[in-house]
């Protein structure tokens, strides 16, 4: 029978293991469209606003046609600020508002939209392509990390990533801090997967309680994780605070 920590790692990732960029709609590809559609929810995830807003408004930008960095740019102030709206981005100041379209000029003028330039000029560096990703408005070291950590998928010369909130979750959930320990749990759950997944238990400890009493309730819980506690609407709901730590 597994431990209790495979235990806790197997019910987190069944009931919870879904990345933000799933939440936001994004089928993460190395292209530019994808990547700089991971860029917009990496940024807003790192405000301190709730992770469900910061994804829906991410939904509400893509469907108001700002998908791609020429657009984004090209977008006035009034188109971003009603898209923000929508998503639910209530207390956003004239930073918020410009700050998406100052990245995406800046991205379009260095690199002609496409982060895989970026990539290129870290030559497979994790600390180069974290400082890269910060001179980016808005894009803090938060934000940096966000996207790292998501963008493991598909750069994995940045794997395994790990950012600061998910030994934060791992400690919530009584697993081991030392970043390799839950990966050696997790078997061969993918470490994006994994990561959101110790993330969520950090910004939200309703996950984490379920986690918990479902790895007590032993292995008959354990395969019956399907549908998780928090069910994933058109704009996901998760009760998180994804804040800039």
């Amino acid at each position: 029978m597994p431990g209790r920590d495979e235990r806790v790692v197997r019910a987190l990732v069944a009931a919870h293991g879904r990345t933000y960029a799933e939440d936001a709609g994004i089928r993460l590809k190395d292209t530019p469209q994808p990547l700089y559609r991971l860029l917009v929810p990496a940024h807003l995830l790192s405000a301190r606003i709730r992770g469900s807003i910061a994804v829906a408004t991410a939904r509400a930008l893509h469907e108001a046609g700002l998908r791609d960095p020429r657009r984004m740019a090209g977008a006035d102030r009034q188109e971003r600020v009603d898209a923000l709206g929508r998503g639910g981005y209530r207390r956003y100041d004239e930073r918020t508002a410009t700050q998406p379209g100052d990245a995406a000029g800046l991205l379009t003028d260095r690199r002609g939209g496409d982060l895989r330039r970026l990539r290129a000029e870290a030559e497979g560096g994790v600390p180069e392509l974290r400082r890269l990703l910060q001179e980016f408005p808005g894009v803090g070291p938060a934000g940096a990390d966000i996207f790292l950590r998501e963008v493991q998928r598909v750069w994995p010369e940045t794997a395994p990533c790990l950012d600061a909130k998910a030994p934060q979750g791992a400690q919530r959930l009584e697993l081991p801090r030392d970043p390799d320990r839950p990966a050696a749990l997790a078997g061969r759950t993918e470490p994006a997967v994994l990561a959101a997944a110790l993330v969520r238990a950090a910004v939200d400890k309703d996950v984490a309680e379920d986690v918990l009493s479902r790895a007590v309730a032993g292995p008959g819980a354990l395969r019956s994780l399907a549908p998780p506690l928090f069910p994933v609407p058109s704009f996901p709901g998760q009760r998180d605070h994804h804040a800039a730590q």
